[in-house]
């Protein structure tokens, strides 16, 4: 279930980014030919922020997703890897939310470490049980 999600917080998080885009060159801040080579310096901040969000859906998630379908694959799915795959995604959202609203540095920033460090547990008890079989 946490995949399903994180895979709709990158398409909610996709949506934004284009509204916003679009809302940048109804506005004139930028032109349907800054979007050939992504010149968008002059979109402003809410659209490079929505951009460099959608971005890191497919940074630090990758390394979630290739977790889960190992736990899948090898028949390690167990509670402690649901928890830390829900804790995962619930800093996403929050990461999300931070970062498209008030961008909050600190906070961001934690809710960001808290995530790694879920992954990096994930991957940890992945190795144990590898290791251990």
């Amino acid at each position: 279930m946490a995949m399903f999600v994180q895979v709709t917080l990158s398409l909610v998080v996709m949506v934004v980014m284009g509204k916003r885009r679009f809302a940048a060159a109804k506005n004139k801040q930028i032109q349907l030919s800054d979007f050939a080579a992504m010149r968008l310096d002059n979109a402003g901040d809410h659209v490079r922020v929505a951009d460099r969000n959608f971005s890191n859906q497919f940074e630090i998630p990758v390394l979630f997703y290739a977790g889960c379908l190992l736990a899948l694959q090898l028949n390690m799915a167990s509670v402690p890897i649901a928890v830390l795959a829900c804790i995962f995604v619930a800093t996403r959202i929050i990461h999300s939310l931070i970062h498209l609203g008030s961008n909050h540095l600190r906070a961001r920033f934690r809710v960001f470490l808290l995530g790694c460090l879920s992954v990096f547990v994930m991957w940890f008890l992945l190795l144990l049980g590898v290791l251990l079989n």
